[in-house]
C-alpha cells in the first residue's frame, strides 16, 4: 500500500502531541478526517494539522471509504464500540490505551479482531519504561538475577497530598473510564514485559478524595481509588506488589521498582531526569547503575509500528489485543478483590 489514509476519531492531548506529529513524519501517510466531541472542536484540530477534512460525528470517518485505518483516541467509554464499528467498516484500528472499560468490551474487541485477520488491530502502549525494557529483560532472560523472589513497585507520578480543591478529571469518572484506576494498568502492562503476568491478585484501595466539583460546580462523589495496593503470585514464580497513589505528599521518588532475585537485585527509579537502572549481584558491596545498550533502548515508534504492519513490514509487537485482554482481566480481578475482599485467580475468562 503505497499511500495510507487515516482518519482520527478523537483528538485529546496525546493524539495531538504524539499520533498527529508521528503520522505526519512518515512518508505516504495521509491524515484525511477527523472527529472530535464538536465539529467546531473537529475544525481547529484540522486547521491546526492541516488535516482536509473535519466531519460532525464519528461515522462519517468510518464511512469514508478513502481512509484506510482509524486511529481513535477517544476516553476508554468509546473504545470497543468504535473499534468493532472501525473493524466492520474494514479499517485498520490504532486504538488509545487503556483497551477498554473492562474486561468483557476487551474481548468484544479482541473477537472483532479476529473476525478480521486481515486487518490490524493495536493499542497504544505503556511508554513510560521503554529506554530500559529490553536491558532489564534481558539480565533477567540471561539469569543475572537468579530465580524471581519478588518484584516490589511504588508508584506515585504527579503524586501530592490529598486537594479536594483539585479540577475532575475523566479519570475520576468510572463512566467514562470503567474499571481503569489511576495508572495501575500501564504500569502492569510494563511489567508484564519484564516478569510476565501474575496468577492472582489480592487488593485493598482506599479513595481519599471523596468528592470533587464538576464543570457547574457541583460535588461529585469519587469512588475510583486513589491510593491502593496489588499483591499476589507471579506466573513464572516469585511474587508482586504494585501500589499506585495520587495523594502521597512528598514521595521519596516518582517511581520505584525493585526485582529480588536469588542471586541479584535489579532497580528502576524513575525521576527528574528520567529513568535509571542499578543492579547489584550476591556478593556485591552495594548496586552500581547500568548504562542500556543503545542498541537496547526502543523510544516511541506507535506509529511507525502500525504503519508498517498496515504495510506487512513489521508485526505489531506495542501493543497487541492478547497482551491488552490480559491488563484488563487483571484490572477487573483487581476492581472484584478490592469490592469483594477476595483473592482472583487469573487468567478471568479461560486465558488468552
Amino acid at each position: 500500500m503505497e499511500t495510507v489514509r487515516i482518519g482520527l476519531i478523537g483528538a485529546g492531548g496525546n493524539t495531538r502531541s504524539r499520533h498527529i506529529p508521528g503520522f505526519l513524519g512518515i512518508d505516504g501517510v495521509e491524515l484525511v478526517s477527523v472527529a472530535n466531541r464538536t465539529l467546531d472542536s473537529a475544525q481547529r484540530v484540522a486547521a491546526e494539522f492541516s488535516i482536509a477534512r473535519p466531519v460532525a460525528h464519528w461515522r462519517e470517518v468510518l464511512e469514508d471509504e478513502s481512509v484506510d485505518a482509524v486511529c481513535i483516541g477517544t476516553w476508554p467509554y468509546m473504545h470497543a464500540p468504535l473499534t468493532v464499528a472501525a473493524l466492520e467498516h474494514g479499517k485498520h484500528v490504532l486504538c488509545e490505551a487503556r483497551m477498554a472499560m473492562n474486561a468483557t468490551e476487551a474481548h468484544t474487541m479482541r473477537a472483532a479482531a479476529r473476525r478480521h485477520p486481515e486487518l490490524v488491530a493495536q493499542i497504544v502502549p505503556a511508554p513510560h519504561t521503554l529506554p530500559v525494557d529490553r536491558t532489564v529483560i534481558s539480565m533477567i532472560a540471561s539469569g543475572k538475577l537468579g530465580e524471581i523472589v519478588a518484584l516490589d513497585a511504588r508508584v506515585a507520578v504527579s503524586s501530592n497530598y490529598a486537594n479536594p480543591e483539585a479540577p475532575l478529571h475523566w479519570r475520576h469518572d468510572r463512566d467514562l473510564s470503567g474499571n481503569n484506576i489511576m495508572g495501575l494498568g500501564i504500569w502492569y502492562e510494563a511489567l508484564m514485559r519484564w516478569v510476565g503476568p501474575m496468577s492472582a491478585v489480592c487488593a485493598v484501595g482506599q479513595t481519599v478524595v471523596r468528592h470533587r466539583l464538576d464543570a457547574d460546580g457541583r460535588r461529585k462523589a469519587i469512588d475510583i481509588p486513589d491510593y491502593i495496593d496489588v499483591t499476589g503470585p507471579l506466573a513464572q514464580g516469585g511474587q508482586m506488589r504494585l501500589c499506585v497513589t495520587t495523594v502521597a505528599g512528598h514521595p521519596p521518588s516518582p517511581a520505584d521498582v525493585l526485582i529480588y532475585g536469588t542471586e541479584g537485585t535489579l532497580q528502576v527509579r524513575q525521576g527528574a531526569d528520567g529513568l535509571t537502572l542499578s543492579a547489584a549481584r550476591r556478593g556485591d558491596a552495594a548496586p552500581s547503575v547500568v548504562e542500556p545498550d543503545p542498541a537496547l533502548v526502543d523510544g516511541w515508534r506507535v506509529e511507525e509500528e502500525f504503519v508498517n504492519a498496515i504495510r506487512g513490514l513489521e508485526p505489531v509487537r506495542l501493543t497487541d489485543f492478547d497482551t491488552g485482554v490480559r491488563y484488563m482481566e487483571w484490572t477487573d480481578a483487581v476492581q472484584i478483590s478490592m469490592t469483594c475482599g477476595v483473592r482472583v485467580p487469573l487468567p478471568l475468562q479461560g486465558g488468552v
